[in-house]
């Protein structure tokens, strides 16, 4: 008999961490080559880790809720094969740059390797749990128990992430930069870091009232809208939009497109399919900002915002979006709304995204105000499509008749985004969606 260990996979661009939702077996039990061991959570999108062998669990390293890195080993399995190896464990180097004295530099070595050897436990005197993963960080950073006890964190039951500490760490380097070496091993927190996170007021519960936890997506949706907010300029240009021919020309085709395709087709990857063409008129849509550079983006993968079935959103991307011709737009859009719906997207389906759209209409809106998708710098929300009176120009004079028409509203980073450009890019959608041939194929 051998032992296999099961590392936590590559989920995908981006994707350094996971938390373990659930386990679907216990030691001891049988397992079968690809059958699905544990359910795993990132801050993007759920999903389960399969056995790449049969053979008995014999062993769990991490227990649910517990934050684990991509590439860590969370199960050993024993099976009949060769025995697998042992990572050999991360050997940490320590550089000191600094032209303090011999004297100093002994002192900061000393007082660093008394933090270093101070493990941290995994439950705080105050209750407070920390993951290995962030217990890690802290030992290698010399962070002590105190300081992490100080960490507002964003997880589950306020449990300190990966991300929160290494905010953290960041902050207290910059404010401690006059003093490097001692910055590098310093044990207490500063005030600072305390107030530069303000706590909300207290709110007022009554007997009546009822306290409901936020799930774990939601608590993420809100710190990432937070903090869009707090990183992007947000401003917003809005436009009508005559979309009668539209309407017509996709109540008399898509009959056809269901028995030939056997696919629905709505509303979405038309509207779809003419953003990603404006986008390919206006690149500078298509961008994200890296500190004091620019970055332009090659590809236009655009992101679709889509409701889970508790009620969060989600944005699964389309890639390459301005590549496909209609009848694939409609297929990308359809295959991962059902996914989506599903709980069935996978981690590489939600990454890359240049640009989003959202369908406030499929709500009953009329319009909406977006919040743009990180590190986007602009995003489109679509008003539902409503019978409006309208002045119709003829050569005969003007008259008033039933239009269909929709508000775009586009909200954009104006640090990099001017009213001009903002307004542009709606303006050509416009044009794009009004100028729609009733007679042309799909």
């Amino acid at each position: 008999m051998a032992r296999f260990e099961l590392k936590l996979p590559k989920m995908g661009e981006s994707v350094a961490e996971a938390t373990i939702t659930s386990w679907l077996k216990e030691v001891g039990d049988t397992i079968e080559l690809d059958e699905a061991i544990v359910e795993i959570a990132t801050d993007k999108v759920d999903s389960e880790v399969p056995s790449e062998v049969e053979g008995t669990l014999i062993e769990i390293l991490f227990q649910k809720d517990d934050v684990v890195a991509v590439g860590a080993t969370i199960a050993v399995i024993e099976t009949e094969g060769g025995e697998v190896a042992v990572a050999a464990p991360v050997k940490a180097e320590v550089k000191i740059i600094d032209n303090s004295t011999i004297s100093e530099v002994t002192k900061t070595i000393e007082k660093a390797a008394e933090v270093i050897a101070t493990p941290i436990s995994k439950t705080s005197d105050s209750g407070k749990f920390y993951s290995p993963l962030v217990r890690n960080i802290a030992q290698t950073e010399g962070v002590s128990m105190q300081e992490l006890e100080t960490i507002v964190g964003a997880g589950k039951d306020g449990r300190v992430t990966k991300e929160d500490i290494l905010t953290y760490i960041k902050n207290r380097s910059t404010l401690t930069q006059s003093a490097p070496v001692v910055a590098a091993v310093k044990v207490e927190a500063p005030k600072q870091v305390e107030k530069a996170t303000p706590k909300a007021a207290p709110v007022s519960v009554n007997g009546g009232d009822e306290i409901v936890e936020m799930s774990r997506m939601g608590k993420l949706v809100a710190k990432h809208m937070v903090n869009s907010t707090q990183t992007s300029a947000h401003v917003q240009s809005f436009i009508e939009i005559d979309v009668t021919n539209i309407v017509k020309w996709r109540a008399k085709v898509k009959d056809a497109f269901l028995k030939r395709e056997g696919e629905k087709l709505t509303f979405t990857p038309i509207l779809m399919h003419a953003v990603a063409s404006t986008i390919k008129k206006y690149p500078m849509i298509n961008i994200a900002i890296d500190g004091d550079n620019i970055i332009k983006k090659k590809n236009i993968n655009l992101g679709m915002a889509a409701a889970l079935p508790d009620g969060n959103l989600i944005v699964p991307v389309i890639k390459n979006a301005d590549q496909l011709n209609l009848v694939g737009m409609t297929k990308a859009v359809n295959d991962l709304a059902v996914r989506a719906r599903n709980n069935a997207l996978k981690p590489d389906d939600i990454q890359g995204g240049t640009y989003t759209v959202t369908n406030v209409g499929s709500f009953g809106s009329v319009m909406g105000t977006p919040i743009i998708n990180q590190p986007q710098v602009a995003i489109l929300a679509l008003g539902a499509i409503r019978k409006m009176p309208a002045v119709i120009e003829t050569p005969d004079g003007d008259f008033i008749g039933i239009r269909q028409k929709m508000f775009v509203s586009h909200s954009y980073d104006h640090r990099v985004v001017n009213g001009a450009l903002g307004g542009m890019f709606i303006k050509s959608l416009k044009e794009t969606l009004e100028a729609w041939d009733v007679n042309q194929d799909f």
